[in-house]
């Protein structure tokens, strides 16, 4: 499940990621979830205030600093990784 806790600090960030606003730019697609019980793979985000529930912090950052590109959709059933990517499984690990 990817309980997702974005940090201030690029030192304490677990993955540095880029937004980016077209699915063709991205290499993960994620959905965001209302519910700790609605979060699973990497695509299916719960966005938590607590870094203690969190399953990895990220830093949002530029394209060109990012660990991965993220691109925010309307449709759970999408979300996931575009093509394959060393972070796989990270997200939920």
């Amino acid at each position: 499940m990817a309980r997702v806790y974005q940090t201030a600090s690029m030192g304490e960030a677990h993955i540095r990621v880029a937004i980016v606003p077209t699915r063709g730019e991205a290499d993960l697609l994620v959905h965001r979830v209302g519910s700790w019980g609605l979060a699973g793979g990497d695509g299916l985000w719960f966005i938590t205030r607590d870094k203690q529930d969190a399953t990895v912090w990220i830093f949002p950052c530029s394209i060109g600093m990012a660990d991965v590109c993220v691109c925010f959709i309307d449709h759970y059933a999408e979300a996931g990784w575009v093509k394959p990517h060393r972070l796989q499984g990270r997200f939920s690990h």
